[in-house]
């Protein structure tokens, strides 16, 4: 951590006492003058021992002794306020409040982006996208070039930091994520922070046509069609009295979840399935083998940010499995299923994937699509899953 530069004790005192003088109406008005050179000469000598701006004592009409004092104080350190984004800066949680705050902002940050990854409201609305897509070279000639690796697979959000330390095609490909079959019990979690999510044909009121039941219709393409023993979670954390609110999705959902990796030791993955919010003018298909399929998008909280690299309090220790998770799984879906997936997101904070190594959030779709179009795109990410964690 960074130390912060402090005022010297004695000028702390000194505007404190001067400035305490002054609000108490005590300094005579023949007196003020001779009083401010005088500490105008202290202020410059302590200033100087510091290496701050020197003090100078101006000569000024009647002006109210605390502006003055303010006016010096401001001579002395000009940008006590200033934040340049080019340089880390420590931060801390200081309360409660604060901390409940940036969580909140996560719950924000996530769920609202276009087929390009722009968050909405930044850029103008994005086109409708082409069905099918043309193949990426995944040779690891062309994936070990940084440059072209997050070109291709990434979208890197204004506010987070990534490097070519982190986004290491060789890294993140060579670790080993295949699964334990002949564990006893469920293999893979599926879950949702944001289980209300609903799409453009949706029938009010039948969780078969949200994003519950998408994520239903995933779990058992896994359990009867690639024989990997899943679990669905049906926890609702985004609704508050019966009202929705997102607020503190992540934080509710944190707790529960951990409950079920405690009692189901067998779990090795974990994914959160949300539905994407997109502009309606957006639409996020492709065409696969001739069916309209909904796009998806790998989604990564990096705790850390640009402006003070990591948040501490926001750990995860498994953010390089996390990491090289979607990226295989992108990379899968790239020379299998061209043009299913968009650029992976990667975004500052954690989004409970800390929870375990291979913890996946999938933005599957949008409100744009059709229920049809999702359960299209929930057989295409089976198939995934199961060639990157089984074959």
């Amino acid at each position: 951590m960074k130390k912060r530069r402090r005022i010297p004790g004695k000028i702390l005192i000194g505007l404190t006492g001067l400035l305490g003088a002054a609000l108490s109406g005590s300094i005579p008005a023949e007196g003020r003058r001779e009083m401010e050179a005088e500490a105008s000469r202290f202020f410059l000598e302590e200033a100087s021992r510091t290496f701050l701006a020197g003090m100078t004592y101006q000569e000024v009409d009647e002006i109210p002794a605390g502006t003055w004092i303010a006016g010096q104080a401001m001579q002395m350190i000009p940008v006590g306020m200033y934040v340049d984004s080019r340089f880390s800066v420590s931060t801390q949680v200081e309360d409660a409040q604060t901390y409940q705050m940036i969580l909140a902002q996560q719950e924000n940050d996530e769920n609202a982006v276009d087929q390009e990854g722009n968050l909405i409201g930044e850029n103008k609305t994005a086109e409708a996208a082409a069905p099918g897509a043309q193949a990426i070279d995944t040779s690891m000639e062309k994936l070990s070039d940084y440059e072209y690796l997050l070109g291709n697979f990434y979208t890197v959000d204004s506010s987070t930091m990534a490097d070519s330390q982190l986004i290491n095609a060789e890294n993140l490909l060579g670790k080993d994520l295949k699964i334990d079959q002949n564990a006893e019990g469920p293999k893979v979690l599926i879950y949702h922070t944001h289980s209300q999510e609903t799409f453009a044909d949706s029938v009010p009121g039948d969780v078969n046509t949200s994003i519950v039941g998408i994520g239903a219709y995933l779990a058992e393409l896994l359990n009867n069609t690639y024989q990997i023993e899943t679990l669905h979670h049906q926890g609702v954390y985004d609704l508050i009295d019966g009202k929705l609110d997102r607020s503190m999705a992540y934080q509710l959902a944190e707790p529960e979840i951990t409950k079920i990796l405690q009692e189901n030791p067998s779990i090795q993955v974990v994914i959160d399935l949300h539905r994407d919010g997109v502009a309606e003018g957006t639409h996020l298909v492709t065409d696969i083998d001739g069916k309209a399929t909904a796009q998806i998008m790998f989604f990564n909280g990096l705790s850390r940010s640009r402006a003070n690299g990591e948040i501490s309090y926001l750990p995860n220790p498994y953010i390089e499995e996390n990491l090289a998770f979607s990226l295989q799984m992108q990379i899968a879906a790239a020379e299998k299923y061209p043009g299913f997936t968009r650029h992976i997101y990667l975004r500052a904070y954690r989004y409970n994937m800390h929870l375990a190594p291979r913890a996946l959030l999938v933005e599957a779709g949008a409100q744009t699509n059709t229920v049809e179009e999702m359960r299209n795109a929930m057989e295409i990410l089976a198939d995934t899953l199961d060639c990157v964690l089984t074959e």
